[in-house]
């Protein structure tokens, strides 16, 4: 009787596990619609960007460069005065924490979602961004799609979206036969978008409403150009201190008639 001897593997070589590459590929897909909308916006942007620094006289590699290590829109378009006005690291500094000081709030939102990435956790908090802020904090993940994996592709494809983007915009931007004047507007739009699949989610709407409330205060008193750090800050004392009356006090199937019509609507789907 002949005895099967199992094959050694090789010491150091790589396990290709066919169902990882399925979960791999399953969050690309759903992650990637996704991000079409930005895309739309970052690409239009981005071009924007490449643009201006090919009008200021820096070569190819600055703005790309620019993009793939800043990877802050508002910054590398300020960046781009400050380099061309005298060195002050000091004020560079303060600008540079001032413009994107909104980061350190999204930073500790997602404290709870980045937890047990492992090796991908460097990589999401680097490349974390507005817009994959939005996505990531409000998607509705399926139960079948790996969440870290989603989440790396939302934050690579966004990044990527701008860094294509401004070296088209370097390379063809100043060929293009129309003005591209106001389309800033886009993302503009997909965060009204998303706020308002957020307002209609939800079923109490006084967070919301705080946040709203906070930053249009700010902005009457301090101008449209000082009002962004404050409103921040004031959001998260407010809440703080509100927090036992902004939580949800009804548990999901506490017995009231909203939760027995979905919990109805949820058998009559199931069954």
């Amino acid at each position: 009787m002949n005895r099967v001897v199992p094959r050694k593997e090789k010491k150091g070589a790589p396990v290709h596990s066919p169902s990882q590459s399925g979960v791999v590929g399953k969050a690309f897909r759903t992650a990637l619609p996704l991000t079409l909308p930005i895309a739309a916006g970052f690409l239009f942007l981005g071009c924007s960007y490449g643009l201006l620094m090919h009008a200021k006289g820096f070569a190819f590699l600055y703005p790309v460069c620019m993009a793939y290590f800043i990877f802050a829109g508002s910054m590398e378009f300020v960046t781009v005065n400050l380099l061309l006005s005298a060195f002050n690291p000091l004020a560079a500094f303060m600008l540079a924490l001032m413009v994107n000081a909104r980061h350190l709030f999204y930073g500790l939102s997602m404290l709870g979602k980045y937890k047990n990435m492992g090796w991908k956790k460097p990589y999401l908090i680097f490349a974390m961004c507005d817009e994959s802020f939005a996505i990531n904090s409000s998607a509705h993940i399926p139960d079948d799609v790996d969440r870290g994996w989603f989440m790396l592709f939302v934050n690579l494809l966004n990044r990527w979206y701008w860094i294509g983007g401004t070296a088209l915009g370097w390379l063809v931007g100043g060929l293009l036969p129309f003005s591209t004047k106001g389309i800033e507007f886009v993302l503009t739009a997909l965060f009204l978008v998303i706020f308002l699949d957020q307002w209609m989610g939800e079923r109490r709407h006084l967070p919301a409403m705080v946040g709203v409330l906070a930053s249009l205060a700010c902005l009457i008193v301090l101008g449209p150009d000082r009002f962004m750090v404050p409103s921040l800050v004031l959001m998260l004392v407010l809440f703080i201190v509100l927090r036992p009356y902004l939580d949800d006090p009804r548990p999901k199937g506490d017995g009231s008639a909203g939760d027995a019509v979905k919990d109805t609507e949820d058998m009559e789907a199931t069954s």
